[in-house]
Parts: structure tokens; C-alpha cells; sequence
């Protein structure tokens, strides 16, 4: 079924929260309120939330992941009763991994199911930030470094920078960096050309950009390639299977490499299909790292074994974004008042300076992180065994500090 209750109706912290607004408040308030508010996806008791992700699909092996992290978070909100008294619920919509299916998902969400906002966790939106922006619906979700410009697309990183990245390679000795990429779509190459100008100003400059096609090229090639470039590191725009290739092929070639970086991957499912051929890879991480522990991390897995028990690996970058979405939307809904509206809730969420998602990520100002690059994030690498990953750098900043 697509519609999907986290939990029953609230119970005892419910009634224990209903009963101390009452006894502190004056006839007409939230009671009232919540029975005159006539909001999309507002009744007296619930607030219901769209959620679109990729369930199936290419690509969307990752991805998926990501309703675990929601339901969890939801999960936890209702067991604490809600917001301002409302049970949350959501219906979902897997979008296939396909703009038109994402487009299509979003446009039953608004207009056949009256949500009150989304959290979307795909890269395949088509049309629809542009479609849910001129119709005023909230989003939290993930974004593209170009979405800044959407005044109701809410994320906790557009763009981190790259000098962060930078300063990593030239820590751990990199001092002329081979960038490969997957396919050579201007896309792509525009990409690595941005990253390849900022590493520059950076100190560290790129003395080949190669890409790398996993139907038609040799990974040994590629290999070859990099050597002959006089790179001693590598970084990788391109999909975890084309670099894990390269990354062996790199090995089997003897290629002297003091790091190698790729910029997606820190996932626990790597580790079991991928670990041995990317052992001493690096990988940036934009919330605190599984492996740090700490109370929020704590936090973070108590709740996914009590209301994500079905999910066998909490330890998913997508779950843990998925989370973090959710917890913004739940801030937002909090300070859009008893009765939200779309546009309260987009002005409230966006006059918030010090997001951090209950301690999981670095403090964010979300009314300017649009133009904003993430400026510090943390790296791990995957051990000698290939079987875990390992915190190399809890803390790095484009500054230099940590």
C-alpha cells in the first residue's frame, strides 16, 4: 500500500501534551485553532507530508535506503507526540529513477492527496522543483547545486566546496591530481573543470582529466594513463563501480598514488561489494560519521532499531539523509505555528540560522546556505581489509581548520 501510517493514533504523550495546553492556555487555542485551520494537508489532528524517493530504477540501489531514515524520524516525532498536537503521516511515491515518473509522483502528491509539503530524496526531479515552487510547496530534500534559486527547496548542502576536498589531497601528501569521470557529458566535464579551477587556487593542480566509458574503455588503460600523467592522486567524478575498476586496475598497475578520493560511496553496503578493490580510498562525509559514534549518533541508531526495526544496515548515507529531511520538515512544521501555511512554514524555516539536525551534521544557516558552500565536512577511508571504514578526518574546513 502507498498510504502509510508511521504509527497508531497518538496515545498517553499525546494525551499528556493535549491536557497541558489546555490547562495552560485560553479558550480558543490550539484545540481550536487546530479544528479552524483549513491548510492543505492540515486537519485537527494530523499534518500529512508527501515522500518521494527511488525505490527502483538505475541507480537507485542507494537510494532506496531512504525510507527507513524517514520512517524512523517520523516515527520518533509521533511517539512525542506530534506537532502541536498532530499525528504526522505521509504517503509515498517511488519516482523510478525517472523525471517523468518523479514529476507525475509529485503532481498526485499536491493535487490528489492535498499534502501539505514534500521531502524527496532522488536526483531524478524533471520538472518538479520548478512546477513546486510556482505553486508554493515546501520540499526538503536533496538538491542540486543549482536549487538555491527555488525559494521553497529546503537541504542542508547544495554544494560543498571544493577546496575542502583540496585540502584533504595536499594533507596526506597529494600534490598533482589525475580527475577521472564517468562518460564525458558536458555535465561532467564542467563539473570536473569547477572542481579543477578551485583545486588550483588551492595549490594543487591537475595535470589530466581522463574519462572513462566502462563499456568500451580498459580500466588498465586508464591506469596507464595516470601514470604517464605524473599524478600522485586521484579523485573520482564518477559512479562507485567505474571507480572501484579504476581503483583496482590502478593496484595491478603499481601505480604510486599517496590518495585517492571519491566524491560518493560512504555506505556500509560498499564495504561487502566493493571493499576490496577500493582499500585506502577516501571518501568526504557530510554528517558526522557512523563510525565516530557520539551521542547523536547514538541517538540516531536507537531510533532506527525502535521504528525502522525492519531495516538490517542503519548505516546508509541515504538513510541518514532521509533523517535529517525529516527532521528539518519537523522544525519547520514546529515554527510555522498551530494553523501552518505553506508560505509560514517556508519563511520560518528559512529565517533558521543554526540547523543541525539534533547534533548529526555541522550547524547550518539555512537563510544562506543556498549561495553557501559547505565549508567543513569529514573524510573516511576504507581500512587495509576493506571491510570497514575508518575515521581519517573527523573535522576538515576549506579554511584549513579543523
Amino acid at each position: 500500500m502507498r498510504r502509510h501510517r508511521i504509527v497508531g493514533r497518538l496515545g498517553l504523550a499525546a494525551a499528556i501534551i493535549a491536557a497541558a495546553a489546555t490547562s495552560c492556555s485560553t479558550p480558543g487555542s490550539e484545540a481550536e485553532a487546530n479544528a479552524a485551520c483549513d491548510t492543505p494537508g492540515i486537519t485537527a489532528d494530523q499534518v500529512k507530508l508527501g515522500f518521494v524517493f527511488s525505490s527502483t530504477g538505475i541507480g537507485s540501489e542507494a537510494l532506496a535506503s531512504a525510507r527507513s531514515g524517514f520512517d524512523a524520524r517520523i516515527g520518533l516525532a509521533n511517539a512525542n507526540g506530534g506537532v502541536h498536537g498532530r499525528e504526522v503521516t505521509y504517503v509515498w511515491r517511488d519516482d523510478e529513477t525517472t523525471g517523468a515518473v518523479n514529476e507525475q509522483a509529485t503532481s498526485e502528491l499536491v493535487h490528489q492527496e492535498s499534502v501539505f509539503g514534500l521531502v524527496m530524496v532522488t536526483s531524478s526531479n524533471g520538472q518538479s522543483p520548478e512546477t513546486l515552487q510556482k505553486e508554493g510547496v515546501p520540499v526538503v530534500g536533496l538538491a542540486q547545486p543549482d536549487y538555491g534559486k527555488y525559494s521553497n527547496w529546503f537541504t542542508d548542502l547544495y554544494d560543498p566546496s571544493p577546496v575542502t576536498v583540496a585540502r584533504y589531497i595536499l594533507a596526506r601528501g597529494g600534490t598533482k591530481l589525475a580527475i577521472a569521470t564517468t562518460g564525458s557529458s558536458d555535465y561532467v566535464m564542467g563539473f570536473a573543470h569547477k572542481y579543477g579551477v578551485e583545486f588550483q587556487q588551492a595549490g594543487l593542480p591537475t595535470v589530466e582529466v581522463i574519462p572513462f566509458e566502462a563499456s568500451t574503455d580498459s580500466p588498465s588503460r586508464i591506469a596507464k594513463r595516470i601514470a604517464a600523467s605524473g599524478a600522485d592522486a586521484l579523485i573520482g567524478f564518477t559512479t562507485l563501480d567505474d571507480f572501484a575498476q579504476l581503483s583496482a586496475a590502478v593496484k595491478a598497475a603499481d601505480v604510486s598514488l599517496k590518495v585517492s578520493v571519491s566524491l560518493s560511496g560512504y555506505d556500509r553496503s560498499t564495504l561487502s561489494r566493493l571493499g576490496q578493490q577500493l582499500v585506502g580510498v577516501s571518501f568526504p562525509v557530510y554528517f558526522h560519521p557512523f563510525e565516530g559514534g557520539g551521542e547523536a549518533i547514538d541517538r540516531y541508531h536507537q531510533t532506527m532499531s525502535q521504528y525502522a526495526p525492519e531495516t538490517a544496515q542503519p548505516e546508509q548515507q541515504f538513510a541518514m539523509y532521509a533523517y535529517i529531511y525529516a527532521d528539518m520538515f519537523l522544525r519547520g512544521l514546529e515554527l510555522a505555528g498551530e494553523c501552518p501555511t505553506r508560505a509560514g512554514f517556508i519563511t520560518a524555516l528559512r529565517a533558521v540560522k543554526d540547523f543541525d539536525a539534533s547534533g548529526l551534521i555541522e550547524p547550518v544557516d539555512l537563510s544562506t546556505n543556498q549561495m553557501t558552500p559547505l565549508r567543513c565536512n569529514a573524510f573516511v577511508q576504507i581500512d587495509p581489509t576493506g571491510a570497514a571504514f575508518k575515521v581519517v578526518q573527523p573535522r576538515l574546513c576549506a579554511d584549513g581548520t579543523t
